[in-house]
Formats: structure tokens, sequence, C-alpha cells
């Protein structure tokens, strides 16, 4: 079992910033791969970004650049986070967390980003 705990989602104005956090419990030491998804009102849900055990990062073209995922840990948990720069309203939408093994997957509760023009 792995529990995640999102936050840092909101309201930010264009060219604004913010970073979203999601702590990782519980079996952490089977997860291979941490990511964020996102999905935008009547969109399918979209891969953001996503970071591998061993620190290789994978970012979608729309974000290249200007988004930034890494992660810390101590025994206890992993926390991934991304760093979002110069955001645009295009950002907008609920951002989800996930974390994979090579035998399950959990995803976070969403967090809500707002980008206003």
């Amino acid at each position: 079992q792995v529990q995640l705990a999102e936050s840092g989602g909101g309201l930010v104005q264009a060219g604004g910033s913010l970073r979203l956090s999601c702590a990782a419990s519980g079996t952490i030491s089977s997860i291979n791969v941490m990511g964020w998804y996102r999905q935008a009102p009547g969109k399918q849900r979209e891969l953001v970004a996503n970071i591998t055990s061993g620190g290789s990062t994978n970012y979608a073209d729309s974000v290249k650049g200007r988004f930034t995922i890494y992660r810390s840990r101590d025994n206890a948990k992993i926390t991934m986070y991304l760093q979002m720069n110069s955001l645009k309203p295009e950002d907008t939408a609920v951002y989800y967390c996930t974390v994979a093994s090579r035998w399950w997957n959990y995803w976070g509760q969403g967090t809500q980003v707002t980008v206003s023009s």
C-alpha cells in the first residue's frame, strides 16, 4: 500500500509560478516511476512529466522549458515536486500525482491549478 498526499495548487496569474508536492509513504521501495498528469475540463487526462527511480525525466512538449520535476527522499517517504514557471491559461487543470511499480499504480486525489489571463 502507498499513501499519496498532494498539495500546492491554487490560482495564479499568467506568467506566474506554482510548485506542486506529492508525498508518497508506505511501500515506497517498490516504486519505479513517479509522475504528474493533468486533466482539463472536457479533455482527456494527459502526462505532464515523470521521473524514474534512476532519476531520468520526461516532459510533455507543452511544458518543456517551463516545468521541472524532481524528488527528495528520506527513510519514510519520497516527495515529488513539480515546479511550474511561466504558467499559461492553458495549463489550467486538475493535476494528479501517480506512482507505479511493476505490479501496481496509485493516484493522488488531484489538486486544482487555475491560471488567469
